[in-house]
């Protein structure tokens, strides 16, 4: 028999055990109540605690008896609903952590992805705007790779032409970005 409740049934049916717990649960609910709301701090979960611990003293129900001090164990079983809750909610706060993370990752690339698209197409429209030999030279060396020489050769042209013509454009290709840079901030920071 436990110590604060002589007349928990040592054996007998589901009526009896009822009764014995309903008297449990009416001394105990709100303690119990109180203890997991200052750790949970939602009235919602310390109530499912609560209701839990019932429920393991109505699964544990047919050995009361062995249960010297009903206090103390309703307060160890509440303890550990809480550790466990808590467990749950660290992992549980970790892995939102981690996929917040992840999808950040992810639209930082898709962003960086189309900023850089945006730029390079403003790029595009300022070589497109180039004369057609200097838009060539400057295809061949950005695009293709060729030095000056490779491209002087390709173009039946001296090397010194080819040094100013891609100076001119990239003169060009500067001063148009510089006046479209209004455009790329505000796509930037839309």
């Amino acid at each position: 028999m436990t110590e604060n409740f002589p007349d928990i049934p040592i054996s007998g049916n589901d009526e009896q055990y009822n009764v014995a717990i309903g008297r449990i649960c009416n001394q105990y609910r709100v303690k119990l109540y109180r203890m997991a709301l200052k750790v949970v701090k939602s009235p919602q979960t310390a109530g499912d605690i609560v209701q839990n611990v019932f429920l393991k003293l109505w699964e544990y129900r047919t050995q009361l008896s062995a249960i010297h001090n009903i206090e103390a164990w309703l307060y160890r079983v509440t303890k550990n609903e809480l550790i466990d809750f808590l467990r749950k909610t660290a992992a549980d706060n970790k892995l939102k952590h981690k996929l917040w993370e992840a999808m950040h990752a992810a639209t930082s690339d898709t962003e960086e992805q189309v900023d850089g698209k945006y730029c390079r197409l403003i790029i595009d429209q300022a070589v497109n705007l180039l004369p057609p030999q200097r838009k060539l030279i400057y295809t061949l060396n950005r695009d293709k790779g060729l030095n000056y020489q490779q491209i002087a050769d390709k173009l039946a042209i001296s090397k010194h032409t080819v040094k100013n013509h891609l100076s001119l454009a990239l003169r060009s290709i500067q001063q148009f970005v510089s006046g479209s840079m209004g455009l790329i901030l505000l796509y930037l920071f839309r």
